[in-house]
Parts: C-alpha cells; structure tokens; sequence
C-alpha cells in the first residue's frame, strides 16, 4: 500500500517508516526538520534510511539510495498547499500521523508553537484525508492528556477533561477533532496515547537522555519532585509493533454505542483511541538505577521540587489493544536501557 508517516525524521516516525519499508509498502516521509533539538539526530535518523541530508530542498521529494519504495520530502504542516500536492500525487492509502510540536514543559515558554503544529497542521492533514478519501488515518496522542486523573491504570474509558499543559490540550483536541471528522465525513481515525518512549535513537529532550549525557560528564542531574514520581516507560519497538499493527485494524463504529453512557475511546462512527504503554510503571529512582548499571557509573543527583506541566505518575491499561491488536508491550527496562545506552556510546564515539 502507499503509506504517508509524519514526523519521518523524528524519533518514533523513523522507526515507523523503517518497519513499514521492511512490510513492502511504499511510503513517503514528512518532516520539517525544524531546530527544536539538534538536527544532527535528525539528519542522522534520515541517512540511516537512505536519504541524502544534501540534496533536500524544502518541499522536494527525495529518493532514497537504500530503500527504492520510500522517498522524503521536507514539508511544514501548515502548508496546506504543499500537503494537497503530495496526497494528490501519491493518493495515499494509510496515514500515519506522527509530526508534531513535542514536549510538555517547552509549550509553557512557546505555546504559539504548538497551535501551529499540533492544532492547524493537524486540521491540515484532516482535510487533506477528507479530500483524497484516506482509507485509515493513525495519529499521534499522548498519555499527557490523562492530566489531573488519578486513577491508575490510565483507561481510554476514563475522562481525560482536565490537562496540565497546553502540549497535553493540544493532544486532546486532536482527539476531538479527529472524532468531528470521522462524524461528518465518515473518515476511520484512531488515536494512539504513547507512554513515556525510549531507546536508541530518542530525543534528546527527553529526561533519560539529558541523564545519560549528565552522568557521562560527570554534571549532576535535575530529579524533580525528589524522585517520587512514576512513568510507564515504553521501549520504542514496543511503540512501533503497536503503531503498525493498529494500522491495520480499520475502526467501523460500534453500533452498541450509547450516547446516554458513552464511551470515551470509541463513537458508533469510525473512531478509536488505544493506550500504547508498559503496562509496568517504574519508579523514577530505579530508571536512573538502570542507567547507572548501563553505563557503569553513579549520578550525581540534584533534588528538585514538581515542575508545572508534570504528573506524579502514568501507568496504561492496554486491554483493548491486547484485544484488538493481539499485542502487549513487553520490553523490561534494563534490558532496552541496556540497548540505549549502547547506541550512545556508538552515536557519541565513547568507546
């Protein structure tokens, strides 16, 4: 099939594209490549899938030189002409929507940054669904848009009302716009909440990766709320079997829906949202503990108080994609610790 993956040079979007090029489909790559973090890391992810970083020019396709099904073409989402010009070009089967503006506490300094990506790009990417008559759009959500919910484990049948970021309110709106384009043009969406994704190749923005690079130099590291917190820590092969398969589970609607006790993660129209999570949340302490037996060396820790933007604790339920898709995410932690921090030694030439 022709498949289209946003956020191609991201982190999760590079290993979406990779798996779907191993299944044979042919698959153009988006991404904006913009300076959030080091685009190096990006660059980087791009040559691994053979794109030469030199000849990209801003809304060109590039052919890659180690996988003939799959080209690249450095887009914004908010060029809403550019996008038309690609899904009429290619008439896409599948979507998989992956770019967006990331990271909680970076949208309490920059928030316009984040109704740009997250609100009109993906208003963006709806309409050009709705035009072309995708046959199944998969986005991006996130487990920040449990918020203020403290019942664990995080349902899809739980209320997710009350976010506490603009990032995690951003995500929920997608959710319920994806809802708003399935109801009145009968697209099948399904919205996927990742929980806290790691392992090689992961953004450097990201709290495993600022401790990992920490401890290398010997600088202290920043664990807030005095490691009292708790994340259902996702290794990334995990994330990417979940996002794949989910793309082939078509939503239909459910016709036993009610609109008297509905169903959050579900509409009697072609809409779905999954938990893709561990399902084993880890205390922050014992992360580190696993990064420090990686790399062989303790942390100098520096006890902060919570951060605005940040919850006490995550943990997915991941029943309904167990049913749906066959699959549970299984990775254990110092097992894809392990395979992290071998590729930053590699990455960063450690030794």
């Amino acid at each position: 099939m022709k498949m289209l993956v946003t956020g191609a040079a991201g982190f999760i979007g590079y290993y979406t594209v990779l798996k779907l090029l191993e299944a044979g489909h042919e698959v153009v790559g988006l991404d904006s490549i913009n300076d959030y973090y080091e685009v190096g890391l990006k660059h980087g992810r791009l040559k691994e899938t053979g794109i030469d970083v030199n000849s990209i020019e801003y809304g060109k396709l590039v052919q890659s030189e180690k996988f003939r099904n799959y080209k690249f073409i450095k887009l914004e989402l908010q060029d809403k002409e550019g996008l038309e010009k690609i899904y009429d070009m290619f008439s896409f089967n599948r979507v998989c929507h992956l770019a967006a503006q990331a990271g909680v506490r970076y949208s309490i300094d920059n928030p316009r940054a984040y109704i740009d990506s997250n609100i009109s790009g993906f208003l963006n990417i709806l309409e050009c669904c709705r035009n072309h008559e995708t046959e199944h759009l998969v986005y991006a959500s996130s487990s920040s848009v449990y918020g203020l919910n403290e019942k664990m484990p995080f349902s899809t049948s739980h209320n997710v009302d009350h976010p506490v970021s603009l990032y995690a309110a951003t995500k929920k709106s997608n959710e319920l716009m994806a809802h708003a384009y399935s109801c009145l043009y009968n697209i099948p969406v399904t919205g996927l909440r990742f929980f806290t994704v790691y392992g090689p190749w992961g953004r450097p923005d990201m709290a495993y990766y600022k401790f990992t690079k920490a401890i290398y130099e010997g600088q202290p590291i920043d664990v807030y709320n005095k490691g009292n917190m708790m994340r259902d820590f996702t290794y990334i092969d995990d994330i990417v079997e979940g996002v794949v398969r989910v793309m082939d589970i078509i939503p239909k609607g459910d016709k036993s829906w009610s609109g008297e006790k509905p169903d959050p993660s579900s509409s009697r129209f072609p809409y779905k949202i999954y938990n893709i999570g561990n399902n084993k949340p880890v205390k922050l302490l014992d992360f580190i503990k696993a990064l420090e037996n990686a790399i062989g060396k303790n942390a100098v820790m520096n006890f902060m108080p919570m951060q605005p933007g940040d919850v006490l604790a995550t943990f997915a339920d991941v029943d309904e994609l167990v049913k749906d898709a066959g699959f549970k995410p299984s990775t254990i932690i110092d097992e894809g610790i392990g395979r992290f921090v071998e590729w930053y030694r590699k990455f960063y030439t450690l030794g």
